[in-house]
């Protein structure tokens, strides 16, 4: 686990357990209002990363924050795939201008040609200059 990851839920642990003891909770209390036992609530407290999301979910609840959970993983706010989508629109867009360049020298070849086809017919096909 990334070591930013360890102190984000040793944070949050130590956040949970402020919490608990500002509403002068026990900690036998609060672990029977989250329906754990007292050992796992120290687990959580102390942000070890196998205390299930669910627990961690209800302990959130209790503290009146568990609506956080729907949003910590929105597409919105996903920067990895934020930048992929943007490399992906700037290569799109330099393959339109591209295809749009492209379009454009067909057109104007084929123009060229038309030109050079109705110049042909009205000499006959002869060189102008002989």
């Amino acid at each position: 686990m990334p070591p930013s990851t360890v102190a984000a839920l040793e944070q949050l642990g130590a956040d949970l357990a402020v919490a608990r003891l500002r509403r002068r909770e026990s900690l036998k209390t609060w672990a029977t209002r989250i329906g754990i036992s007292v050992p796992t609530l120290l687990r959580l407290e102390a942000g070890e990363p196998s205390v299930s999301l669910g627990v961690l979910a209800t302990a959130l609840w209790l503290i009146g924050r568990d609506q956080v959970l729907a949003t910590l993983a929105t597409p919105k706010e996903d920067r990895g795939a934020l930048e992929l989508g943007v490399r992906q629109a700037e290569a799109l867009g330099q393959a339109r201008v591209r295809a749009t360049a492209q379009a454009k020298m067909k057109k104007a070849s084929i123009r060229q040609a038309r030109q050079e086809g109705l110049t042909d017919a009205h000499t006959g096909g002869k060189s102008q200059e002989a």
